[in-house]
């Protein structure tokens, strides 16, 4: 019997930390091409590993120095933020799609060639998905090493009726009730190894704020309310289930690729839900400009939970000055303590192997800047 998940005021190393990051990294180019070489052939899986263990080693020394508390892999052994973790559930089927996601950035328009993703059979965890990545990443790390996954209500909200084989799964029950067993399945493993934090990213409550994605949704026949409500129920049957040990933490993106995104607007459609409907002991939210909205939803949070201010963009190369950063976390605690208030980026640096447009120096400085903003603000690391 698993133990429910404590919440996050009764953990003593108080995690998400003052000074945290999203997770994803830019993927050095020696990476890249040994990625290359495996898909040629010219290499092999575990010479290929043996360059991800040396580039992760590298990367985690990086974000130690900047002084962060949590550390990750950078996602070195992924291409994509999610296609890798949910191809390794049996009875996902990922095939090659057609246009995806209109993600924009300031120059215009950005297209994206994405996968489609099926439901085909029972889903079952044929084996450990990332514990043997976090026993590595534990394994050279001197700080907290932190898990990133995407959410399990993602992949529910996402697929539907259309996408779920009926023979396989005659009512969407059944296939919510895998989809948790087998997340919960993998969590319990990871705390056996040491894991103690762990993030779900997950776009759902993000974009369902911009009413053009809302209205797609209201198109396909799909109401956008039932279906976060339904995935929130699945997310805290997972949280419920996950060991004490753990703290599970929530990233609300708006897309990332190429510093590119996909949706806009205020937090407000769906704060009630995403705080005190979601019981997440945190919460990773997206504040680095104004398609953000503004910080009002925020004095939805209850008592106990942190919000980490996503204030730092990392779409963009150009460093925020520590002043403008001070200021808006004075302005975010307008309507939450400032005690419950973390900083971070606003997103990775790299959801997918491409990158965003800033150089490895430009994001270790803006890490760098998240630390000692943290400092200033809460007197902490």
């Amino acid at each position: 019997m698993v133990e429910p998940a404590a919440s996050s005021e009764h953990q003593s190393d108080a995690k998400p930390f003052r000074a945290d990051h999203v997770g994803s990294l830019l993927r050095p180019a020696r990476l890249i091409e040994a990625r290359r070489q495996r898909e040629s052939g010219k290499i092999s899986s575990s010479q290929l590993r043996r360059i991800e263990d040396d580039c992760i080693t590298e990367v985690v020394r990086q974000q130690e120095e900047v002084g962060l508390k949590s550390v990750t892999d950078g996602e070195f052994r992924r291409a994509w933020w999610h296609l890798d973790i949910f191809e390794q559930i049996e009875g996902v089927t990922i095939r090659e799609g057609t246009i995806g996601p209109s993600f924009r950035r300031e120059d215009g328009p950005v297209k994206l060639k994405t996968q489609s993703i099926s439901i085909e059979a029972k889903l079952k965890r044929r084996r450990p998905i990332q514990v043997e990545n976090f026993a590595f990443l534990k394994s050279v790390s001197h700080s907290t090493p932190k898990v990133t996954m995407p959410s399990p209500s993602w992949l529910y909200i996402r697929s539907g009726r259309d996408h779920v084989s009926a023979s396989a799964y005659p009512d969407l029950d059944g296939f919510a009730d895998d989809l948790v067993r087998v997340y919960v399945e993998e969590l319990v493993d990871l705390a056996a190894a040491g894991c103690t934090y762990v993030q779900f990213d997950e776009t759902n409550y993000a974009t369902l704020c911009d009413e053009r994605i809302r209205a797609d949704f209201r198109t396909a026949g799909r109401d956008p309310d039932a279906l976060l409500r339904a995935g929130t129920a699945l997310l805290n049957d997972v949280i419920a289930r996950a060991p004490r040990s753990m703290t599970i933490c929530v990233h609300a993106c708006r897309g990332n690729f190429q510093s590119a995104w996909v949706a806009e607007g205020s937090y407000e459609a769906t704060a009630d839900l995403l705080f005190n409907g979601l019981s997440a002991h945190g919460y990773f939210l997206e504040f680095d400009d104004a398609r953000s909205g503004g910080f009002e939803p925020l004095r939805l949070v209850p008592k106990g939970k942190r919000v980490v201010l996503g204030l730092v963009t990392s779409k963009r190369g150009r460093l925020e000055s520590k002043d403008a950063l001070r200021r808006r976390i004075e302005e975010a605690a307008r309507y939450v303590p400032i005690g419950q208030l973390c900083l971070s980026p606003q997103c990775g640096f790299s959801s997918t192997e491409h990158g965003n447009q800033i150089t490895p120096a430009e994001q270790m400085a803006k890490l760098r800047q998240i630390v000692e903003v943290a400092h200033d603000v809460w007197g902490e690391h």
